[in-house]
């Protein structure tokens, strides 16, 4: 028997890119087609809500999804720890999952786990992502993700050396990380963890080139998974395994 599923921002380019792999995908159908406007009451009677819809939405996306006590995949960006706790009693007492993506990219996700573990080793860290003009949130949810990785890692050491930070363009600080975000045409996604200490910096970047076919793979691994998660789960890390720990 197929999962059924409700696709939340069916019609936009990251909902566009699951509803493909999902009709490729045995065990799996898009029973309802969802847009950011549409009345969340569609989604009765399926197993599984696939939010990728914009940030102001996807919370009223779990909301109805944990109403009818049905998980949540969300591919949505703009979810950061703080608002993800704003959710987590809702999650519980609804007895559901809800499983957090912020990136499909398998790239990606490795990228953030290497930051992560280098983080221990360097004092100063800073976070540079590049997305089309025509995203809506920033910092994007990919550089959320990382910087809150990165102070995870860094637990032991405290917060990285971020001087000057109460200049505007020193950019955004997310778990004592600064992150400057870039919109501009001319590219899909892009990010760069750079790392400094006395004498040396390591650079990570990741460079999305084309979408469908980096996120696709990460879009596999997350339908089932999320279909029978229990409780909030945050990062593709925690599917494949990366020996990061789990949100």
């Amino acid at each position: 028997m197929s999962t059924r599923v409700a696709l939340v921002g069916a019609t936009g380019k990251l909902g566009t890119i699951i509803r493909a792999v999902i009709d490729e995908l045995d065990g799996f159908e898009v029973a309802e087609v969802l847009t950011s406007q549409s009345d969340l009451s569609s989604i009765d009677g399926c197993d599984l809500v696939v939010d990728a819809s914009t940030p102001a939405v996807s919370m009223m996306v779990i909301r109805a999804a944990a109403e009818r006590g049905i998980n949540v995949l969300v591919g949505t960006s703009g979810w950061s720890a703080e608002r993800i706790a704003q959710v987590r009693s809702t999650v519980d007492a609804a007895g559901i999952g809800v499983v957090f993506i912020p990136n499909f990219s398998l790239g990606s996700v490795i990228g953030s786990a290497l930051a992560a573990l280098a983080a221990p080793f360097f004092d100063s860290i800073e976070i540079v992502e590049a997305h089309q003009h025509t995203k809506i949130d920033s910092p994007s949810g990919t550089a959320v993700r990382t910087a809150e990785l990165v102070a995870a890692a860094r637990d032991a050491q405290g917060p990285v050396n971020a001087p000057h930070v109460d200049q505007r363009a020193r950019g955004q600080q997310i778990a004592s990380v600064p992150i400057h975000s870039l919109r501009r045409p001319g590219v899909i996604a892009k990010q760069d963890v750079i790392l400094s200490g006395a004498g040396e910096s390591l650079t990570i970047t990741h460079d999305t080139v084309q979408p469908a076919a980096a996120y696709a793979p990460g879009i596999r691994l997350a339908l089932p998974f999320a279909r029978d998660a229990r409780g909030v789960v945050v990062g593709l890390e925690n599917i494949i395994d990366l020996g990061l720990s789990a949100s």
